[in-house]
C-alpha cells in the first residue's frame, strides 16, 4: 500500500470514528453535513447521497473533487471548521470506492450510511422550521 493510500485509509478511519462518537452528538455538524449532501442529491434528482454517488460520471466526479477541495479549504481558512469537516466527509465518501483497499471501500459504505442519516436529520429539521 502506498503512503498516499495509507494516509487516505487513516483519514477515513479517523473521520468515521469521529462521526460515530462525537458527530452524532453535534446537531449542527450533522445538520450541515445533511444539508450539503441533500442539496447534491437533489441536483442529481435522487433522495439520498448513496443514490447520488451512483449517478456521478467521471467528469462530474473530477469537478466535485475539485469543488470539495476548494470549498473545504475556503471554509477552513475562514474558521468554519464544521463546514470544512462536512465537505471532507463527502469527499472521502466519494473517493472511497476508487481505492484498492477493501477496508477503505467498506468504510466508504459506512460513511454513506452516516451521510444518508444526516440528510434525514436535516430534512426533518427543515420541515419543523
Amino acid at each position: 500500500m502506498s503512503t498516499k493510500e495509507l494516509d487516505f485509509k487513516q483519514r477515513m478511519k479517523s473521520v468515521l470514528q469521529d462521526l460515530e462518537s462525537r458527530g452524532r452528538r453535534d446537531p449542527e455538524a450533522m445538520w450541515l453535513l445533511g444539508g450539503i449532501a441533500s442539496g447534491l442529491a437533489r441536483e442529481f434528482g435522487v433522495s439520498n447521497w448513496t443514490l447520488a454517488k451512483r449517478r456521478i460520471s467521471r467528469q462530474t466526479y473530477d469537478v466535485l473533487i475539485d469543488k470539495f477541495q476548494e470549498e473545504g479549504n475556503h471554509h477552513h481558512r475562514e474558521g468554519r471548521i464544521k463546514q470544512a469537516y462536512a465537505i471532507q466527509a463527502l469527499a472521502l465518501s466519494l473517493i472511497a470506492p476508487t481505492q484498492p483497499d477493501l477496508q477503505v471501500r467498506q468504510g466508504g459504505h459506512l460513511l454513506d450510511q452516516l451521510i444518508d442519516r444526516a440528510i434525514l436529520f436535516y430534512r426533518q429539521g427543515a420541515k419543523s422550521s
